[in-house]
């Protein structure tokens, strides 16, 4: 199996990533495994499936989980069979109750209609891809949690923020989910005891301290490439901020400023060399 390869820490192993996503992907894409499971669920999602079947279908469950990015979450199976028997109701309002996007994404996608499963081809080769990027993903952060999160938030933001909804609605699903907040949570400098006050006061100290730290007070504006990537950095500097505190030196700024200095060429020959 292909493993990610991220040499530094903070913003100049985020640039290494960054650099070199594309290549470690394809790579990572192609290890047997990764590929097996492509082709396996290719293959079952190629014609109608009976909500049934796919639930007791073990690992096309956890494929098709991990291309929503709930890989791990294949156990609940009777949790799932709500989510699709809901997702099938256009009155119910579990979906919106539960706020969590990736459930959100998950039953929309499958759209069971009649206790059955009908993809079009295009939507099972785009279930495939997410599958291998998400894996991908989760490989990243067996590597570096810190690069997990900011690919989550790079890749997922979109689908919170772009969506045409109200800030309100945006930052509740933003508090739904878990990357996408630790991330923005991480820029901005928040506590992590926020957690234990009312959901709506902390969609304001979220919308308040986003303001305040980034200058974001449309909350669609968190979808701009420009903002994406500052506020990345920013997570990345408050993280090494509070790692290395304690550990600060020369020696280490030195260190940092180097490895800052490497640029994309030199992260492609880097990751060329470490292959």
């Amino acid at each position: 199996m292909f493993q990610p390869v991220i040499p530094l820490t903070g913003n100049s192993g985020w640039k290494f990533l960054e650099a070199t996503y594309d290549r470690q992907l394809e790579s990572y894409s192609k290890s047997p495994q990764i590929r097996l499971d492509s082709e396996y669920l290719a293959e079952k999602l190629s014609e109608p499936i009976s909500v049934e079947s796919f639930l007791d279908d073990r690992r096309l469950l956890r494929v098709a989980l991990t291309a929503f990015d709930l890989g791990g979450e294949e156990w609940k199976r009777g949790f799932i069979d709500k989510v699709l028997e809901e997702a099938a109701d256009p009155e119910s309002t579990f979906l919106t109750r539960l706020n969590n996007s990736q459930y959100t994404a998950f039953a929309k996608a499958m759209n069971p209609v009649d206790g059955k499963i009908s993809l079009s081809p295009a939507a099972v080769s785009k279930m495939a891809e997410k599958f291998e990027a998400n894996s991908f993903e989760t490989a990243v952060g067996e590597v570096d949690d810190n690069m997990r999160i900011s690919l989550n938030y790079k890749s997922g933001i979109a689908e919170i923020a772009g969506t045409g909804s109200s800030d309100t609605t945006i930052l509740y699903r933003i508090l739904g989910d878990v990357p996408i907040r630790t991330l923005l949570e991480g820029a901005t400098n928040l506590p992590s005891d926020i957690t234990n006050l009312s959901l709506e006061r902390q969609s304001v100290i979220l919308k308040e301290r986003l303001q305040s730290v980034l200058g974001i007070r449309d909350m669609s504006e968190l979808t701009s490439p420009e903002n994406v990537e500052k506020i990345i950095q920013r997570f990345h500097a408050m993280s090494a901020i509070s790692q290395n505190a304690s550990s600060y030196s020369p020696a280490s700024a030195a260190l940092t400023l180097l490895s800052n200095g490497l640029g994309s060429q030199g992260s492609e020959n880097l990751f060329l060399s470490l292959l």
